[in-house]
């Protein structure tokens, strides 16, 4: 099997690409970072020695970013059996005081990143099923919160564009999961002051979607909403 992750660099999709090399899947990694990609790569194949990664660099705000990287994957593959949507951006802002601009930006990276590519991806994973896409959406795309109005308006976008792709899939033996993560170890929560046990561990989301790999063709997960344990924060 092959992966494409988006936003493989750190945090959540880090995670992720290191639980599917776990399971021997191939990995294609993006992100905007070139030197952190190959740290991880290389980070990855000190313990997986013959597991092909391959790293492409982009923006995927940009369409032409997503067109280009498209363009590299199609030369380089035949075939793509998992798509995981998880590069996304948070700014902090609330409808009525948010700077001009802001929601383009978070709608570019929450939302048209994740709509562009999977429309480009489709002919890959329609050529051996069970083929598999999760998008990471966020608790913020389910309930708002005080202060990132615009992110959950971003999310919340995301999770309709994900819901409308699993009912388009559903013949087609396209396995569609939206994943709502409340508050996760990552670069978000960055100097917070808080016990490690407060926030969940981006190894908590990986696991989540290995389970989903493990089920028979015949079942989905459409939906994974995990919490911290001590709830929301």
């Amino acid at each position: 099997m092959k992966a494409l992750i988006t936003g493989a660099s750190k945090g959540i999709g880090l995670a992720i690409a290191k639980r599917m090399a776990k399971e021997k899947i191939e990995l294609i990694l993006t992100s905007r970072n070139a030197i952190e990609l190959e740290s991880v790569k290389s980070e990855i194949q000190d313990e997986y020695h013959n597991l092909r990664i391959d790293c492409y660099t982009a923006d995927l705000s940009h369409k032409q970013d997503i067109e280009k990287l498209a363009a590299e994957i199609y030369y380089h593959h035949s075939e793509i059996n998992i798509l995981v949507n998880n590069a996304g951006t948070y700014l902090r802002g609330n409808i009525n005081d948010a700077e001009d601009g802001m929601l383009e930006k978070l709608m570019a990276t929450n939302l048209y990143s994740a709509f562009h590519l999977t429309r480009l991806m489709l002919p890959l994973l329609r050529k051996h099923t069970p083929g598999y896409i999760f998008n990471m959406s966020s608790i913020a795309g389910l309930e708002p919160y005080p202060g990132g109005h615009l992110y959950c308006i971003s999310k919340f976008a995301l999770t309709g564009f994900s819901q409308c792709l699993r009912e388009e899939l559903m013949q087609d033996g396209i396995k569609v999961c939206t994943i709502y993560p409340g508050a996760t170890w990552s670069d978000s929560w960055k100097g917070a002051d808080l016990p490690i046990d407060r926030i969940m561990q981006a190894s908590d989301v990986a696991e989540a979607i290995a389970a989903q790999l493990k089920m028979s063709p015949s079942a989905v997960i459409e939906e994974i909403l995990l919490r911290p344990q001590l709830g929301d924060l």
